[in-house]
C-alpha cells in the first residue's frame, strides 16, 4: 500500500467531515423529513449554535475503539475479542459514551453487558446471541469511519478491520454497513467518482444481503431520476422506511439516506451533508458518515470555512479517561495517521515525523486552517475584536503558525491567547452523552512556546500563564520583551500547587504603548506550543466541588468514574456500589513514575482501595484495605487478582494513609508510615497510567485527599 503525499491532510479532512456531520445533525436526531422541512425549509448550513458541542456516541466510538491497535496489536492480526475488551476499557459502565437504552433495546448496551459477563466478541454482537432486530441496528456503521481512514486506498483491509469492530455489537446487515462505509472511505482516497466509490464498498459485502439490495435500488432510482433528491427520499421512505424494519433505529433506512445523499450531492461536500440532514431519521449518524467520505474525497479545500469555524478544532468526548475527553481535531487526525503509516509499514514523511511520533502535547498548527481549539480573552473593557487564524505568513518551525489579532489595544492591558485545559458545565449548552473531565495540564508541569510580533509591530511584552479555575488566580512565567520580526522562546515551570484545577494555559501579550479608546492593533504569531514536565500537586477534597450539569448528571470536579456513586460528603470524596467495583479516576495516561499518597477512611465493608497506573476500566493496579486485617495489592486484567498481602490492623471509620511508590515495574507500599510491601511485577507490567479510587463488594469508602509527586 502506497500512502498518498497528502494523506495526513486527507485524514484531517475526513475526520473534520465526521465531526461536522455529527454537529450538523445532532439537535434534530430522529426528526422526520416533514418536521425538518416545516421548521427549517431548505437547509444550507448549521441549524443550531453551541457554546461548545458536547460529547457524542458517533465520535466517542471511533476515537476510543481505534485504541485497540495501540493496546493490543497494530495490524490485521487484531481480533474481535481484543476490540471488545477495548469497549470495556474505555466506556463508562451505564452512562455516557453511547445510548444506554436497556438490554435488548440498545444494541450497544446489550453488547456491553454481554462483554462484561464474559460473552466475548464476536458472539457479543451476534444474531445468534441477540437476534436480528438488535444486531441490525445502525451502530455497526456509525463508529466505523476511522477504520477507513487508516487504510487509504485499501478498501478490502478497511472492511476487514470494520467487520471485526462492528461484530462486537452487530451482525448481518448491521455489520455489513460498517464494512461498506469503511471501504467507501478507504476508496475515497484514490477515487473521485461517487458511483465507483459506492461500488467499491459493495464489493466487500455479500451480494445477496439486504444492504446490497437497498443500495442498488437507490442507485437505479438515481440513474433514472437524477434531478430531484426529494423524489428519491419519497422512494426510500416508501420502500425502505422505518416501518419496514424492526427496532429503534435500523441500519437499512438510514443507509438508504446515505446512498441518496452521496449520489444527489454531486460531489459537493455542503450539498451532500445538507441533503442528508434534511432527510431526517438518525441525522447525526448519517450526515457524519457522508461527511467523512466527502471530506476524504474532496480534501480540506472542499470544506467551506463556515463548517469549520464554529468547531474551532475542539472535540469533547465522554470516556473513562477524563484527560482524553478534551481533544482537538488536529491531534485526532495525526493519531489516526500514525496508525495508518504503521499499518502500511511505511515511514512517516519527514515533514510529519516529529509531529506524529512525538510524545506529549504539542500544538503545531501545520495543518491548513487548524487552530487546535485556541481561544482569546482580554481584560480590556473597551476591546472590540479578537481574531485567530492559521497562517503561512510566519513559522518558527514547519510552514505554519497561529496568527492572533487584537484591535484597538491599550498599553499595560493583558491580551491572551490560550488553550482550554479543563471544561465545566457552563461551557456547554447541554449534557449530551454526559461528559466529564480531568485536566490535560497539572501543577508541576512545564510549558513553552514560540512567539513573534511583526517587524513593523508595536513594542510588546509576552509571558506564559496558567489559570486556576477554582480560585480564579493566574500564575505567570517570566515576561520577555519581544523583538519585532524575531521569534522568542517563552518558558514556564508551573509551580507545585494544592487544591487547584488548571483550566487555561496560554500566552499573555502586554502592549507597552497606546492611549485612549482607539489604540493600535496587536498582531502576534504563536508556534510550537508545548506542554511537558511531570505533575506535582495535592487535593484536599474538603476544598473540591461538585459540578452540576443537570439533576441526573453531577460530577466531582476533575474526576471521571467507571461505575458507582461518587460524590462529596462531609468534605470527603465518597464512593460506593453494590456487586462490582466502584471506581473513579483522574490524571493522564502517560504519567509514569510517581508517589501517590491518599488518606482512606473505610466506612462500610471490607474492600477500600486506591488505584494507580490506571489505563482504563480493565487495566490498573490497586492497593488497599482488605478482609481479615490485610493490606492487599491487586492487578486488574479485566478482573482483579491479588498480587500480594500484608498484615494491617484497620477498622471502619479510622483513617489510614496509604502511600504507593511506583517506579518502573516496582511498587513500594506503606500504610501510616510503615513499609509493608516491595513488589516487582514481571508479567507485562503497566508502566504508565492515571490515579484513582475504588472499592468492592458493596463497600463504602471516603477519601480525605491525595497528593502526587512525580519522580
Amino acid at each position: 500500500m502506497v500512502m498518498q503525499q497528502d494523506y495526513v491532510e486527507r485524514v484531517y479532512a475526513g475526520w473534520l467531515g465526521k465531526v461536522i456531520g455529527v454537529r450538523h445533525g445532532g439537535n434534530i436526531e430522529n426528526w422526520t423529513y416533514e418536521r425538518i422541512e416545516r421548521t427549517f425549509g431548505e437547509v444550507t448550513g448549521y441549524l443550531h449554535e453551541f457554546k461548545n458541542f458536547a460529547a457524542d456516541d458517533d465520535t466517542n466510538g471511533p476515537m476510543f475503539f481505534l485504541r485497540a491497535l495501540d493496546d493490543y496489536t497494530c495490524g490485521p492480526e487484531i481480533t474481535a475479542e481484543q476490540m471488545g475488551l477495548t469497549w470495556l476499557n474505555y466506556a463508562p459502565d451505564g452512562h455516557g459514551f453511547y445510548w444506554w437504552g436497556g438490554y435488548g433495546k440498545s444494541t450497544e448496551h446489550t453488547a456491553y453487558v454481554n462483554l462484561k459477563n464474559g460473552v466475548m466478541a464476536p458472539r457479543s454482537g451476534s444474531i445468534a446471541q441477540n437476534g436480528h432486530a438488535v444486531a441490525e441496528q445502525i451502530g455497526g456503521q456509525i463508529f466505523i469511519d476511522v477504520w477507513g481512514l487508516i487504510a487509504p486506498g485499501n478498501p478490502k483491509l478497511a472492511a476487514e478491520f470494520a467487520e471485526k469492530i462492528a461484530s462486537v455489537s452487530h451482525d448481518g446487515n448491521g455489520k455489513y454497513g460498517g464494512m461498506f462505509i469503511a471501504a467507501c472511505i478507504a476508496a475515497a482516497f484514490v477515487e473521485k467518482d461517487i458511483r465507483r466509490i459506492i461500488e467499491t464498498g459493495l464489493e466487500t459485502i455479500p451480494t445477496d444481503c439486504e444492504y446490497v439490495r437497498m443500495t442498488r435500488a437507490v442507485m437505479d432510482f438515481h440513474q433514472a431520476n437524477p434531478d430531484n433528491w426529494r423524489d428519491a427520499f419519497h422512494y426510500v421512505k416508501a420502500h425502505f422506511g422505518y416501518d419496514k424494519y424492526p427496532g429503534h433505529c435500523h441500519i437499512i433506512p438510514n443507509s438508504a439516506v446515505i446512498i441518496l445523499s452521496l449520489l444527489y450531492g454531486e460531489g459537493d461536500f455542503s450539498k451532500s451533508i445538507n441533503i442528508c440532514n434534511m432527510c431526517g431519521w438518525d441525522t447525526d449518524c448519517n450526515v457524519a458518515n457522508v461527511g467523512t467520505i466527502m471530506g476524504v474525497r474532496n480534501g480540506l479545500e472542499g470544506i467551506d470555512a463556515s463548517w469549520r469555524k464554529p468547531i474551532n478544532d475542539f472535540l469533547c468526548c465522554s470516556s473513562v479517561i477524563g484527560s482524553l475527553n478534551i481533544l482537538d481535531n488536529v491531534w485526532c487526525a495525526t493519531y489516526i495517521a500514525r496508525l495508518g503509516y504503521k499499518i502500511a509499514g511505511e515511514p512517516v514523511p519527514e515533514r510529519w515525523a516529529a509531529i506524529i511520533e512525538e510524545k506529549g502535547t504539542r500544538f503545531h498548527f501545520e495543518l491548513p486552517n487548524s487552530t487546535h481549539a485556541f481561544r482569546t480573552s482580554t481584560d480590556d473593557s473597551l476591546h472590540v475584536t479578537a481574531l485567530i487564524e492559521n497562517t503561512e505568513e510566519a513559522a518558527a518551525s514547519g510552514s505554519r503558525s497561529l496568527k492572533v489579532l487584537f484591535d484597538k489595544t491599550q498599553g499595560g492591558v493583558g491580551y491572551r491567547v490560550y488553550h482550554q485545559t479543563y471544561y465545566r458545565p457552563h461551557d456547554f449548552n447541554d449534557s449530551r452523552y454526559d461528559p466529564s473531565f480531568s485536566p490535560i495540564l497539572y501543577p508541576g508541569q512545564s510549558m513553552e512556546a514560540m512567539v513573534m510580533v511583526p517587524a513593523a509591530g508595536q513594542q510588546v511584552k509576552a509571558r506564559l500563564y496558567v489559570k486556576d479555575g477554582h480560585s480564579g488566580n493566574d500564575y505567570y512565567g517570566e515576561a520577555a520583551v519581544l523583538t519585532p520580526g524575531e521569534w522568542t522562546r517563552l518558558e514556564f515551570a508551573i509551580p507545585s500547587l494544592s487544591d487547584c484545577c488548571l483550566e487555561q494555559a496560554g500566552i499573555e501579550f502586554i502592549p507597552m504603548a497606546g492611549k485612549g479608546p482607539k489604540g493600535p492593533s496587536l498582531v502576534a504569531y504563536v508556534d510550537d506550543f508545548v506542554f511537558g514536565g511531570k505533575p506535582n500537586y495535592a487535593i484536599d477534597f474538603a476544598k473540591e466541588r461538585l459540578e452540576k450539569w443537570n439533576g441526573l448528571h453531577i460530577e466531582v470536579s476533575q474526576m471521571t468514574y467507571l461505575r458507582g456513586i461518587w460524590t462529596l460528603e462531609d468534605g470527603e470524596l465518597s464512593g460506593s456500589f453494590s456487586g462490582e467495583t466502584a471506581e473513579c479516576y483522574t490524571g493522564k495516561l502517560d504519567w509514569d513514575d510517581y508517589t501517590f499518597e491518599a488518606v482512606v477512611v473505610p466506612k462500610l465493608g471490607e474492600h477500600h482501595r486506591i488505584n494507580f497506573r490506571v489505563q482504563g476500566g480493565i487495566r490498573s493496579y490497586a492497593v488497599g484495605l482488605a478482609p481479615d486485617g490485610k493490606l492487599a495489592l491487586y492487578k486488574n486484567e479485566n478482573g482483579y487478582r491479588t498480587l500480594r498481602e500484608a498484615d494491617l490492623d484497620w477498622q471502619n471509620e479510622k483513617a489510614v494513609t496509604i502511600v504507593v511508590k511506583a517506579q518502573g515495574n516496582r511498587f513500594e507500599v506503606s500504610a501510616d508510615g510503615v513499609p509493608l510491601m516491595d513488589y516487582a511485577d514481571e508479567d507485562r507490567p503497566y508502566l504508565t497510567g492515571m490515579i484513582g479510587f475504588s472499592n468492592a463488594e458493596a463497600s463504602h469508602t471516603h477519601y480525605r485527599g491525595f497528593s502526587l509527586a512525580s519522580m
